[in-house]
């Protein structure tokens, strides 16, 4: 069970450890709310994962938005040089 539990947290904590954050803070307040029947802190609790969730979304769905814009990368230099190719050099064999 613990490997299980740390590679959940692995993946919430991973890529944006922020919404993973709020979202475990939601998930806590929920299952607080739960535990004394509280409604208006399982509400909350809901809000707030929700909220969580739906940044994470836009972050992803940013994220992939940007990536279709991506631009062809210009180099500094060109492929080929303008400039003829120099010789080769050849070392002199001492006689």
């Amino acid at each position: 069970m613990n490997a299980v539990w740390n590679r959940v947290l692995k993946s919430v904590y991973g890529k944006e450890p922020i919404t993973g954050f709020i979202l475990t803070a939601g998930a806590v307040d929920v299952a607080i709310g739960g535990i004394d029947q509280s409604l208006s802190l399982v509400f909350f609790g809901l809000c707030v994962v929700s909220a969580a969730l739906g940044l994470r979304w836009w972050q992803f769905y940013r994220r992939s938005s940007e990536t279709v814009r991506e631009e062809r990368v210009a180099y500094a230099l060109p492929p080929q040089s303008s400039r003829p190719s120099l010789p080769t050099l050849s070392v002199p064999k001492k006689k």
